[in-house]
């Protein structure tokens, strides 16, 4: 009888295969061969590909934005721009640990995939929810009018989405080679110093 481990495991394997050969180019048979796993565990756990589609990505989004919450009620008493660079630190950490998922994701919303879109749409508000509340306060140190603010708020999100956007190897061709860890310390870094640079601005 199949267990937990190999539910987590037949996610954990569908996840690289959407990630490389997208929704649609993956099969429920390409699936079971790679995690070693009749096809009826994957009817058992998801009643068919969609319902495994559907399972992943929310499991992904709840661990995701528990983390930010976590984040954010662990800041009540730090300053408004340290706050949001923690806030920063956590989503860019948790995008990388879980790097091809989340290039899956954004593609697909991208392309406006509906079958992506209306599983996580929800998920989306709350994360910019999130995200504001972290960044409007550092906007309002500089008393900045409403549309700058949502203007700027764009461009942070445009950031933190951008690496997971494009190409491996558009990004690799770019950058170079670059490991995980440091591809966050760096490019966190790059961020911090645009937000530094808002705040210290000359309005």
């Amino acid at each position: 009888m199949t267990t937990k481990p190999t539910k987590q495991k037949i996610m954990r394997i569908a996840s690289t295969l959407f990630y490389q050969k997208g929704f649609q180019g993956t099969s429920i048979r390409d699936i079971a061969a790679q995690a070693n796993v009749n096809i009826s565990a994957i009817s058992y756990y998801f009643n068919g590909k969609q319902g495994l589609l559907e399972q992943t990505v929310t499991t992904y989004y709840e661990s995701y934005l528990n983390v930010l919450e976590k984040t954010y009620e662990e800041t009540t008493k730090v300053a408004p721009p340290e706050r949001l660079k923690k806030l920063i630190a956590t989503i860019l950490q948790f995008k990388q640990e879980n790097e091809e998922l989340t290039c899956f994701i954004s593609r697909e919303m991208a392309f406006d995939s509906m079958f992506v879109r209306e599983i996580v749409v929800t998920y989306l508000a709350k994360e910019n929810y999130l995200i504001k509340k972290a960044f409007f306060p550092v906007l309002q140190m500089k008393q900045m009018n409403r549309r700058e603010q949502q203007l700027l708020f764009m461009q942070l999100v445009g950031m933190l989405s951008t690496p997971y956007l494009v190409h491996p190897d558009f990004k690799q061709h770019t950058i170079g080679y670059i490991n995980k860890n440091d591809f966050v310390k760096y490019y966190l870094r790059t961020i911090n110093h645009w937000l530094d640079w808002l705040i210290t601005r000359e309005i």
